[in-house]
């Protein structure tokens, strides 16, 4: 496929507090919202959406998320809606919330609103959701045929969230980069379908710069609690940049060993996707020609977030051979976004994951001694 092909949700908001204006700009959507939310999320926010609605003559049908993008839980929560006349669709929540909205949003033929309220992943903009089992173990990815009508983020919110979140989401977004210059490289195709835009490739490039010159502080803004222009700056780059990158750019190796770590038992299922990510995208820097220097300048970056860097940091500390084999072959399979950017062997990306691991060892050898 030669045709480039960009796409992007209808319209991004983000500020402080703006989660108080939602029904000025959920009101032309419709009347009727089915709203897709956990408990625990449900209450922080009720109060202020039924506010918000309430002044816009917007009415809510509740359906409470139990916790798994799964197959079942989509069906669940579009049986619940198909006789109550909602108008649109909206997910509040973390990652798996949100896609659960757009897949329940596509069962209906519904417009859908997204609402993060923790800046984990760069799920919220766009036309896919990943599925999983009710187990939690990766299934596909679910495409449809646009991006969601509205994307609002309150960095109010993001930045009470916890601290381990913001730095997922960091971690997700630093990715974006990493893979998409390798789609190109090698020619692939993105999830977007076709081949990377100059515009998804400037987004993408942007997006790590970003993280890199305000990812820090903006960690530091969220243990604090409080918004700060690098806070805003980087709950974008989490967002819509990685978002508007990731998609539109392509994913390559970071992410399908993010998806291959879900084959394994234990411990590594409780962390998060971005954490996963974070080890993947070492991975991939390990299957690629870098410098000394610039592998260390990812690793510091991620020690300084707390997120993992070596096996034992994903609770494989004492995975075999034959375990990371199947991380590996899990990585390889058909259809995985690894084959957008390397012709890679599973044994390939086996002996890379074990890489990555002592590089990230001398690296923290190194630095304690300094």
């Amino acid at each position: 496929m030669s045709e480039r092909v960009f796409i992007s949700p209808a319209k991004y908001v983000q500020g402080k507090n703006v989660i108080d204006r939602l029904g000025t700009y959920v009101s032309p959507i419709g009347d009727v919202a089915l709203v897709i939310a956990d408990d625990v999320v449900w209450g922080i926010v009720e109060e202020r959406v039924q506010a918000s609605f309430s002044n816009e003559g917007i009415k809510i049908e509740k359906a409470d998320f139990s916790g798994e993008a799964s197959k079942h839980e989509v069906e669940r929560i579009a049986t619940q809606a198909k006789d109550v006349g909602v108008k649109f669709v909206m997910g509040v929540g973390g990652g798996k919330t949100l896609d659960t909205a757009k897949a329940v949003s596509d069962e209906l033929h519904l417009p859908v609103v997204i609402v993060p309220t923790i800046a984990s992943t760069d799920a919220p903009t766009s036309a896919l959701s990943v599925i999983y089992s009710d187990e939690g173990i990766f299934e596909s990815y679910r495409f449809y045929n646009k991006n969601p009508d509205l994307v609002l983020v309150d960095t109010k919110l993001i930045s009470e969230a916890p601290a381990r979140f913001f730095a997922s989401g960091i971690a997700d977004a630093l990715a974006t980069w990493v893979e998409v210059r390798s789609v190109i490289a090698f020619g692939g195709s993105t999830m977007a379908g076709g081949r990377p835009t100059i515009a998804a490739e400037a987004i993408a490039k942007r997006c790590e710069e970003v993280l890199f010159e305000h990812g820090r502080l903006a960690y530091e803004s969220v243990q604090a609690k409080v918004v700060t222009p690098a806070l805003e700056a980087v709950v974008e780059a989490n967002t819509l940049l990685s978002g508007l990158g990731f998609e539109s750019g392509g994913l390559a190796a970071a992410h399908a060993i993010h998806n291959g770590f879900t084959a394994l038992d234990g411990g590594i299922h409780h962390l998060t996707h971005g954490e996963k990510v974070a080890f993947g995208t070492l991975v991939q820097l390990a299957l690629e020609e870098h410098p000394q220097e610039e592998i260390e300048r990812y690793i510091a970056f991620y020690m300084d977030l707390g997120l993992p860097v070596t096996l034992e940091d994903v609770k494989l500390k004492d995975a075999s051979r034959e375990d990371i084999l199947k991380v590996g072959q899990a990585a390889t399979a058909d259809g995985e976004t690894i084959h957008s950017g390397f012709d890679v062997t599973a044994d390939e990306v086996a002996d890379a994951i074990i890489a990555a691991d002592r590089y990230s060892k001398a690296y923290q050898a190194k630095r304690a001694k300094s």
